[in-house]
């Protein structure tokens, strides 16, 4: 599978708020590092994030672009309360060994009626 079309079942899944199936496009050791928060290690830990990310927040992610090079995709994506963002993924043999993606944490706090942590 190209890692384009990985992209496109990744967004696929994230959409269905399906994190059993995100987390079986990951592999064993991946690193799912969202520069807003720590990174997250590990295959189990990937899917525990997304549990509970879905379980905060309604998410969606609408697709503006997915650019591939080689090993690598790029997806930029917005949703519908205007948050952009864009992730970059590693993908070798059919695997995602590694994610890192961008996005406004206020931004996504405040839209979604979220805490925003005191700083």
């Amino acid at each position: 599978m190209r890692p384009k079309e990985l992209i496109e079942k990744w967004v696929e899944s994230f959409n269905n708020a399906d994190s059993d199936g995100l987390a079986d496009m990951y592999s064993e050791d991946a690193v799912n590092y969202q520069v807003p928060e720590e990174p997250v290690e590990g295959k189990e830990a990937i899917r525990k994030m997304f549990e509970e990310e879905f379980a905060r927040a309604e998410m969606v992610c609408i697709v503006e672009n997915i650019f591939e090079d080689g090993e690598w995709a790029i997806l930029e994506w917005k949703d519908p309360l205007g948050l952009r963002g864009c992730g970059f993924f590693h993908i070798v043999k059919d695997k995602i060994i590694f994610q890192r993606g961008y996005w406004d944490k206020l931004s996504f706090l405040r839209q979604h009626g979220l805490q925003v942590p005191d700083v």
